[in-house]
């Protein structure tokens, strides 16, 4: 039951909210707050306060309070989302619409909210490839800004913007390919074929041309390392594809002979000995990528790679008490 005292200050609140009189209203539902500080309509109240007069960083830390103290008071979750855009915090704004959806899936406000933010999101991130792509331009690497224009089109393929500044980087980018294709060797057109067949998921017509590579390379003396570990690395993400375990930690393995601390090569060996349960040697590999620093693993490998090394332990102790 509420407690009546707080009830009178919390009545006076709504009483100055409909006036448009706010900071008196947050007054009062401080004073009610202040008497039960369990009630959660005292925080949300609060909150609307402070969104009326744009006070966002109070409304966050009275939403926060509201979510305290009672989870399941989804209004609660809506109010800090709301100051959390507000305040251009997008990825805890999310954070927080899942938070709330796990409590109340179904919840209207919060799927159009998180919609909504979701959609601001990629705008935001294909006005930041825009102006990065519109920078290498004047930089004159028209490589780069193919590369950013492709990642841009995946996000919004019929934006205006992006399909002009490809109709002037594309004619430059293909001319620079052609000039680029004419001055590969037989060996290093292998990989090149290698590379547009993985592009199109034909995995298998892949590793027929690295191999290809590979093989020449060999007889070559590998003189071009750096061709041999792009043809050796690629060949493993071709045979992590179709499952080729075996085929990922060979491959692996000599390109760790030749860089120990190539993260991309230590990852998919750690995932192919996990798909052929040898969990210890993958265990091994998580550990030796989690020891890198964070700037050389990234945040996404991060993530993945702390995730396997739990359930790999996990797996590991299980074995061991058999």
């Amino acid at each position: 039951m509420p407690n009546p005292r707080a009830e009178v200050f919390k009545n006076e609140g709504n009483a100055f909210f409909k006036k448009g009189q706010f900071q008196n209203a947050i007054d009062k539902y401080k004073q009610a707050a202040d008497i039960d500080p369990s009630e959660p309509a005292y925080w949300s109240n609060m909150a609307a306060c402070y969104e009326k007069i744009g006070n966002y960083e109070e409304m966050a830390s009275a939403s926060q309070n509201c979510i305290k103290a009672d989870k399941a008071f989804v209004k609660g979750f809506f109010r800090l989302a709301t100051a959390q855009k507000n305040l251009n915090d997008l990825s805890s704004c999310i954070k927080t619409l899942e938070s709330g959806l796990a409590v109340q899936p179904t919840n209207p406000d919060l799927k159009k909210m998180k919609k909504d933010i979701l959609e601001l999101q990629r705008a935001e991130q294909v006005a930041a490839y825009c102006r990065k792509a519109d920078e290498q331009m004047t930089n004159g690497d028209i490589a780069g800004a193919q590369k950013t224009l492709d990642l841009a089109s995946r996000l919004d393929a019929g934006n205006a913007d992006i399909a002009r500044m490809i109709s002037k980087v594309k004619p430059k980018f293909e001319a620079m390919e052609k000039r680029r294709k004419a001055s590969l060797s037989a060996t290093e057109l292998y990989k090149e074929r290698g590379d547009e067949k993985y592009k199109n998921a034909d995995f298998e017509g892949a590793i027929e041309l690295y191999t290809q590579c590979l093989e020449a390379l060999r007889k070559e003396g590998n003189k071009n390392m750096d061709v041999r570990l792009k043809a050796l690395s690629n060949r493993a993400a071709c045979y992590k594809q179709i499952s080729n375990f075996d085929g990922v930690i060979s491959d692996c393995s000599e390109v760790l002979e030749i860089e120990p601390d190539n993260v991309k090569a230590l990852v998919r060996r750690a995932q192919a000995f996990e798909g052929v349960e040898r969990y210890r040697f993958a265990l091994q590999d998580c550990k030796t990528v989690l020891s890198m620093p964070s700037s050389k693993i990234g945040e996404s490998n991060y993530k993945l790679v702390n995730m396997m090394q739990h359930r790999l332990q996990k797996t590991v102790n299980q074995l061991k008490e058999m």
